[in-house]
């Protein structure tokens, strides 16, 4: 009886020992939502939100439905207000976004580098800032305000259209009506080149091109297309590469300590893949290996389309100079000084 006795001391001792260790492997299980929320501005059929699709189908499928995310696209989360997206990670009430930087410079200075026009002229110019430590910078910057950025994808490079004119020089702009999405440097470059702009959601916007109320907007060619803008009375588009709007691909850091290591890999694995697709979608038929179909779908459409030479699109950059001035100040000259410098090794 004694040994006995021993015996189921000995067992009540082991599993005692054991629950310390099963402890945390339960609570971990239990941190984990039944639904992850997946804020983004847009929504499907562009690139951006395609995107953020992507990347919550990845990890929902990788995970075997542990990871739920579901998206919520036209930044509903937060009464479509696109600027406030940042805000809603901090807050909790967003899981995951995939950020425009657009509208997030307003509240993390950094990323208005990425919004002084004429910047970065062309692909390999903003693919350099990104890989280098600028890219390095800015996923610092979104750290220090408790978001995890994972991976860069883009929105792509912002053209102009307009129901008036052709735009070949920054004398054309004079007195148009133009509409911008968010960040006061936007006001400043087309007051710079004469034009009036207008801030407005996306979701106001296609009203306003109808009415008139606007006479013109800029935004990526995938974006025009697949809204069919043309049919907005927006006759006439410009290529002047004059901004790029990356996106980052980020988790609330709350939500990301959460994870497991091995979940911590599986989402960052799934937003490298997820940012690898949106970037070929962003930059399908815009002339990258003699594909041209974007600019052959817009002749399609009756599209007058102006493509800037190099000396047009100077003369913009030019008119445009005092603003580069006046922001770089406001960004960090130094972060902006070094930014100019790897672009130029780029060319």
């Amino acid at each position: 009886m004694t040994i006995a006795l021993s015996r189921r001391a000995a067992m009540l001792a082991a599993a005692a020992l054991a629950s310390p260790l099963a402890a945390p492997r339960i609570a971990r299980a239990q941190t984990y939502k039944a639904e992850y929320k997946l804020t983004v501005v847009a929504n499907r059929p562009i690139p951006f939100s395609e995107g953020a699709f992507i990347w919550a189908d990845l990890i929902n499928q990788r995970s075997g439905g542990r990871i739920n995310i579901k998206v919520y696209p036209g930044s509903q989360l937060v009464g479509g207000d696109q600027t406030r997206e940042l805000v809603a990670l901090r807050q909790g009430v967003a899981d995951f976004s995939v950020l425009s930087s657009i509208n997030i410079a307003p509240q993390v200075r950094e990323f208005g580098l990425f919004q002084l026009p004429f910047l970065a002229p062309n692909h390999a110019a903003l693919d350099a800032l990104l890989a280098s430590e600028i890219g390095t910078r800015m996923v610092q910057a979104l750290d220090s305000r408790d978001v995890v950025a994972l991976a860069w994808g883009e929105n792509g490079f912002r053209e102009l259209s307009n129901s008036k004119r052709e735009i070949r020089a920054p004398a054309d702009l004079r007195g148009l009506k133009i509409r911008y999405a968010a960040g006061a440097i936007f006001h400043d470059i087309f007051t710079a080149m004469g034009a009036n702009p207008v801030q407005m959601s996306f979701a106001d916007l296609q009203p306003a091109l109808t009415t008139g109320a606007v006479d013109g907007q800029e935004n990526p060619i995938n974006l025009f297309l697949a809204f069919k803008m043309d049919t907005l009375a927006q006759k006439h588009l410009t290529v002047w590469n004059y901004v790029n709007d990356p996106i980052s691909f980020v988790v609330a850091k709350p939500i990301w300590n959460s994870f497991s290591a091995p979940d911590q890999a599986l989402v960052r694995d799934c937003a490298a893949e997820a940012a690898k697709q949106e970037l070929a979608l962003a930059r399908k038929g815009l002339g990258a290996g003699g594909d041209r179909s974007s600019f052959e779908e817009l002749a399609r459409r009756h599209v007058a389309l102006a493509e800037l030479s190099a000396d047009e699109k100077r003369a913009f950059a030019q008119a445009t100079r005092p603003v580069v001035a006046k922001w770089s100040a406001q960004i960090g000259n130094d972060l902006v000084s070094r930014a100019e410098a790897i672009v130029a090794r780029s060319a």
